[in-house]
């Protein structure tokens, strides 16, 4: 298998790039990412995902490619030209991905492509499997739109995969090291009255879940990247203090956080129950299927 991946210097990017043989990369700055991965990739090629397809000799040989580049949603404030630029790195950069696909009518069989648990929005104690519907705000139309630009590959007869990812906890980055500071300093605590369920997943198993996917024909359409066990936010803020044996008892207040984050809160105090159903059906084997677990890996590093 000849891989093409997108993102690869970004949290997950790395992980993933191990577990491949010397792939091709695609990256807007190849000279800091040949530093950063080069010893993990084959070629590594320039490429602004705003501006137009790959270039055509990206695709040479390639028979899967691994899209995960897009902007972070949990960078700075909720400004409506930042949410512009969170829907456009997914939507339009999917958009060109996919043009250079079928355009060079490569010999590509399969696009692993990102997506995200806000497909489905803030649905309280529902269970969320792969076939629920969409809910109806911001992060939930990016991710219909941003599936519905990959899916266009299947015109090319290309098996398409999106990974509906939740939150990626690993270690040096990623949404746990913004938790850190504060838990460290006795001043953790659950979000708002902690009942919201977090659909998570450690960044190891989210790399395999990737390479599944590839390797799984019967796989097609939306797979649910969590891990089997969701658990309420009180439950994961009792995990992180114990791992850390620091208190955690001060409650975030919504309103204060919406001062902080302006639109985004919302996303913070959204409840996820989301099952990877996709994923169990077909014998995926998770190495940290409970919270307690990955985050005593995680954080003994």
């Amino acid at each position: 298998m000849k891989a093409l991946v997108t993102g690869g210097t970004g949290f997950v990017g790395p992980r993933l790039l191990r577990l491949l043989n010397k792939p091709t990369v695609l990256t807007r700055n190849p000279e800091r990412a040949a530093e950063k991965i080069g010893h993990l990739a084959g070629d590594v090629i320039g490429w602004n995902p705003m501006e137009g397809p790959p270039p055509p000799d990206s695709f040479d040989g390639v028979d899967c490619v691994f899209h995960l580049a897009g902007e972070s949603v949990a960078e700075g404030r909720w400004t409506t030209a930042q949410k512009a630029t969170i829907r456009d790195s997914r939507i339009l950069g999917t958009k060109n991905l996919v043009s250079g696909i079928l355009q060079n009518k490569t010999g590509i069989k399969t696009l692993v492509s990102s997506s995200a648990v806000g497909y489905y929005g803030d649905r309280g104690e529902e269970d969320l499997t792969e076939s629920s519907p969409p809910g109806n705000d911001f992060l939930a139309d990016v991710c219909i739109d941003w599936e519905r630009e990959a899916d266009i590959a299947r015109e090319q007869g290309v098996r398409v995969v999106t990974m509906r990812t939740g939150i990626v906890l690993g270690a040096g980055g990623g949404a746990l090291a913004k938790m850190l500071t504060p838990f460290r300093l006795g001043a953790g605590g659950p979000l708002g009255n902690g009942r919201q369920w977090m659909p998570w997943v450690h960044v190891a198993d989210l790399a395999r879940l990737y390479i599944h996917a590839n390797e799984t024909f019967s796989i097609n359409g939306p797979m649910n990247a969590v891990a089997p066990n969701p658990v309420r936010n009180s439950e994961f803020t009792k995990a992180l203090a114990a791992q850390l044996k620091r208190p955690a008892f001060m409650p975030a207040p919504y309103l204060g956080l919406r001062l902080v984050f302006g639109e985004f809160a919302k996303v913070l105090f959204a409840s996820q129950k989301v099952v990877p159903q996709a994923a169990l059906e077909t014998g995926f084997a998770y190495q940290f299927p409970f919270i307690k677990e990955a985050l005593k890996d995680i954080l003994s590093v």
